[in-house]
């Protein structure tokens, strides 16, 4: 079985090609999107649900490490706690003006 339904490539291939996300992305990036990837995953999923090929499988494995790898690439925006702030039970100053 593929790692997503074959409509979710479909899905996501057609979002690429709208209007509104390539405004989005050239507003965001100053380029437009490349959609030719979610076009070969869906095409590779089909072809792996229909004919079970072996190649069509290993490829849509690939893409799908590479988008896993790529969302990791980047760091996390915030830096996690470990413990809790020492005064975190202490009441709030919420009369009082801060500096």
């Amino acid at each position: 079985m593929p790692p997503r339904v074959c409509d979710d490539y479909w899905s996501e291939f057609r979002h690429c090609k709208s209007l509104w996300n390539r405004f989005h992305h050239y507003y965001t990036h100053g380029t437009s999107p490349s959609c030719k990837q979610w076009k070969v995953d869906y095409r590779n999923c089909s072809e792996w649900e229909k004919h079970k090929t072996t190649e069509a499988k290993e490829a849509l494995q690939a893409s799908e490490r590479c988008r896993v790898a790529e969302q990791r690439k980047f760091p996390p925006v915030w830096n996690l706690r470990k413990d809790p702030p020492r005064d975190w039970n202490l009441p709030l100053n919420q009369g009082k003006p801060q500096d």
